[in-house]
Formats: structure tokens, C-alpha cells, sequence
């Protein structure tokens, strides 16, 4: 991938007292002021993750943000899939034609 990174440091989590001023968020958000076309989100499959994407989503307004892909692995058996991540990988299923 061409582009640049961005570390935040971490994620969001009332429980571990880690709050928006404590991860890089801040930076990101002046980094995006100068010509980013798009931010993609690679976060944790967790609570954490999902609640720092959603911040991040309202803090980016209109911009293009997406998100890396969850579910079942290349690889993967079946068998040994949890609920969560089949019921997120049927729900973020694409067309191969």
C-alpha cells in the first residue's frame, strides 16, 4: 500500500482510563488536513477497536474513511469460527464477479 501511516498509540477504553487525549488522535486529525484523500481504519476485531473506529468516524466528518476487513481467515476452518466473526463476515461479504 502507497500512503502513509498513522499510529494512535492504542484504543479507546473507559475501563483502562485510556481517553482520546491519551492516543495519537490529535495529530491524526491535522495530518488529515493536508491533501488525505482517504483514512482506513486497521483496528482491533474488539470492543476497543470498534468504539475507537466509531470516534474517529464522527471526528473525520465528511472524509472518505474505511475500515480493513473482518472475518473468517484464508485458511481458516470453519469449525473453529466464532459466532461474532462469522455473523461479521456474512455481514461484510462482497460480490467476486
Amino acid at each position: 500500500f502507497r500512503g502513509r501511516y498513522h499510529v494512535l498509540g492504542g484504543a479507546l477504553s473507559a475501563l483502562d482510563g485510556v481517553t482520546p487525549e491519551r492516543l495519537n488522535v490529535a495529530q491524526l486529525l491535522e495530518r488529515v488536513k493536508h491533501g488525505v484523500d482517504e483514512v482506513i481504519l486497521a483496528m482491533n476485531a474488539t470492543v476497543e477497536g470498534q468504539t475507537t473506529a466509531h470516534y474517529l468516524m464522527d471526528l473525520l466528518g465528511d472524509m472518505k474513511v474505511t475500515r480493513l476487513a473482518h472475518g473468517v481467515p484464508i485458511g481458516g476452518e470453519l469449525e473453529y469460527v466464532d459466532r461474532g466473526t462469522l455473523a461479521h463476515a456474512f455481514g461484510s461479504r462482497t460480490d467476486m464477479a
